[in-house]
Parts: C-alpha cells; structure tokens; sequence
C-alpha cells in the first residue's frame, strides 16, 4: 500500500537537486577522511540507515512554562493532526517512523482506526505514556498526594487501572511498551514516610507489571525533583532499578537526559545499566539547569556523544551481546518548548541524535582500549576528539537521501510551505 505523503514528494526532489552537487563534493572529500583513517565510509552510511528514533505525540503541540505559551499558526487540534505532523518529520529525516502517545491528552476514541490512519502515514506506534501527574476532568480521586504511592488504596488503584488501560490501548495500537513516570512524592521533610512510599509504590507496579503482554516491556522513568521538590520516591537510577529488579525480566529503566541533577555523569549512568542489564531506553532532550526539555544537543552535545559511545561500545561488546542477544534500547524524543516551530524542533533534535550516533561509529575501538589499557589519558582523550570532531554532515545527509528523505531537512521543511497550509486548514 502506497503511503501518503504529507509534502509532496516533488518539493522534496527539487531540494534535494538543488543541493546535491555541493553534498555530493562534501561526501567525497569525508570519505578520502575516513579511508587515510581506516574506516569505510560505506559501512558507517549502512549503520547509520539503521537508526530510528520516535518522536512524541505531545511533541507538536507549542510548549509552554509556568509563565506563558505562544500558540503557533496551524497547531494540531486533535492526535490525527498531530500524526500527520509525525509523518513530515519522518519524510524528511527518514528516521523517526514511531510514535509515542500520552493517554489521556491524545487518548483515541477508535484506537484501530487511529493504527490505520498512521499506517496511511508510514507510521506505527511506540512505548505508551500513563499520566498520574494530574487530576483529569471528571476523574473521582486526586492525585495531588501521590498516584501509585498514596496512602488511600482507594487512589492506588485508579491510577493502577490507568496504567492498565494504557495497556490495552496500546495493544490495539500494536504498541509494545509502557512508560511510567511518577511525580509522586514530598515538598516538605515529614511529608510522608520515605520507606513506605516506595514500599508502596512498587506494589502497586507489581500490578501494572501482571497486565503486561509477554512480548511488552516496563520502562521505568526517574525524575529527582520537580513537582516534589524534598523527596521524589522514583528518583534516580538506581531506585528505578531496585523498582525493575523487584517486578522482574520486563521491566527496565528509563533514562531521560533532563532528569539528572546538575553535572551528574550521565553516560556513567548508561553504562551502569547496561552493566547490570536493566537499561531500557531513553527519553532524548536537553537542559542547562534542570529538566528544559531543550532540542536534544543544543546544550551539551559532547554529553549526547559520550551517551551513543557507551551505547555504540555495548553493541560491539561480544559479552553484553552474549548476555543479552538482543540489545535494543528504545529511543525517544521528549520535548516540548514555547519558541521554535515544533515540527523544525524534532527535526533538529532527531539530526542532533543522528550525529551523536554516526561520531560514535568513528571510534577507533581498538586504539581506545589499548590507551585505557596503558593507562594513557591523552591519548585516550584524543581518540574520542578524533571522533567527535569529525564533520559528519554528509554521512547524515547520504543516508537520508538513500531512504528517500530530504538532504537538508530544515530547507526541504520551509521550502514546502507545510506550516502555512497546516494553519489554514486548521483555523
């Protein structure tokens, strides 16, 4: 079946001719780089098609803060609008065909016939996200002390019976995946008790765990503050792993690069997942003081590489490859800000994600190891730059190309006119 395309296709051609000849020189020249370097230009281009990343579906919407929101012209009114929001970021990228729903803000009235209007779009759907961080219209009991950790079952159980039926949502969706992220927690010191609350807590994912298809997995999110700003019961990674370590094999941290206190080393925590296991995936996004869920490497794009070498290591670690076959972490983006275009927003943000990636690859693994060997800083330093300062533009920009999307996303985006006609249509 012929998939839709919400820009059409010739506009994209024209951009992609009028850019060629220059990507064309620049690819070449990369690949003279690479090959005095060792390395194929070919073989990165073919690992770098491999990559995909979803986005979200309260990523279109204009974000906002506590103190304003700008809308923009051509919002989304409903998730059907911002599904075909989902498939120019994909036309574009190539490589962001997933994407993630937020029940209840995008719950659908038909969920099969949702699944088919992303299929139209080449899209399907990816980890489910429940909401127990604040009361909906109508709903019986409040959260404002807590979800899955309160001290009435009463409220324990509603938001258990929300998680499950994002479960069954998502299982009508062909989802495979639930995200749990709590703002459970305290303000003041004696708000609550701290062992209880986690005691509870993870009783009451023991039983959202039970509900879980065979084939699905538990993500757990950390947050260490905000809205709790004394104590958040799921807090870092290492109470999010005691939490997935109790419920059992399918339930797995998850990493959102804003949900970290200033200068933690996040890759060491990427790394201590993947060591025992329990790394489950991450939420991409970026921060200069807490969780801004800023344009992923807008900020610290260093970070973002040093996260895809620890990812990039592990999957060429015959060990962790031996331990566990398949290692697949579930990528996402997860932001949402009041100043950019939403839809240039994501592209950026996949592009960003693509580039910490494709640098990764650069790595010269052997010469690593042997300088961590030999106890040689430097050099180990300097075999991390060689990658990292490498201009890989045009590996990028191939690989989209030979899937069919766009050279240069952002041009191709405002060359299309979508934005005006989207508001247009949707006045």
């Amino acid at each position: 079946m012929a998939k839709r395309k919400p820009i059409p296709e010739e506009i994209v051609e024209e951009a992609n001719e009028a850019a060629l000849d220059r990507h064309e020189k620049d690819y070449q020249a990369l690949a003279g780089i690479l090959e005095r370097r060792g390395t194929n230009i070919e073989k990165i281009v073919a690992e770098a098609m491999r990559l995909e990343v979803a986005v979200p579906s309260w990523g279109f919407a204009q974000g906002g803060t506590r103190f304003g929101r700008f809308p923009i012209p051509g919002e989304p009114r409903g998730v059907e609008e911002k599904l075909q929001d989902a498939a120019v970021v994909n036309q574009l990228t190539g490589m962001t065909p997933r994407v993630s729903l937020h029940i209840p803000w995008d719950k659908p009235d038909n969920p099969r016939a949702l699944k088919r209007a992303a299929s139209e779009l080449g899209l399907k759907f990816d980890a489910m996200n429940s909401n127990t961080f604040q009361d909906q219209p109508g709903q019986e009991l409040s959260y404002k002390f807590g979800s899955l950790c309160h001290t009435d079952p009463a409220v324990r159980r509603q938001a258990i019976e929300h998680n499950i039926e994002c479960i069954e949502i998502g299982r009508a969706l062909g989802s495979k995946g639930l995200t749990v992220w709590l703002a459970d927690g305290g303000s003041f010191p004696g708000q609550m008790h701290l062992r209880r609350a986690l005691d509870r807590t993870i009783d009451s994912l023991e039983n959202i765990y039970t509900a879980l298809p065979s084939d699905w997995r538990l993500f757990i999110e950390y947050k260490p503050f905000e809205p709790a700003f004394y104590s958040t019961v799921i807090q870092d990674w290492g109470t999010s792993w005691l939490a997935a370590q109790e419920l059992g094999p399918q339930a797995f941290c998850l990493v959102d690069l804003g949900h970290h206190l200033p200068n933690t080393n996040i890759e060491q925590v990427v790394a201590r997942l993947i060591a025992v296991n329990r790394l489950g995936g991450f939420h991409f996004n970026d921060s200069k003081y807490a969780d801004d869920d800023l344009s992923a490497g807008s900020i610290k794009p260093y970070q973002l590489f040093l996260v895809f070498n620890e990812l990039v290591d592990a999957q060429k670690d015959r060990v962790i490859r031996k331990r566990r076959p398949r290692f697949a972490p579930a990528y996402m983006i997860d932001q949402s800000h009041n100043l950019k275009d939403p839809i240039e927003d994501l592209i950026q943000s996949a592009t960003e994600i693509h580039r910490a990636f494709v640098k990764a690859l650069l790595v010269n693994r052997k010469a690593l190891e042997r300088h961590q060997e030999d106890n040689d800083p430097v050099m180990a330093e300097r075999t991390l730059k060689e990658a990292y300062e490498t201009d890989v533009s045009p590996i990028l920009a191939e690989a989209r190309r030979r899937k069919g999307a766009a050279l240069d996303p952002i041009a191709a985006y405002r060359s299309s006119g979508y934005r005006a006609r989207a508001a247009e249509e949707r006045a």
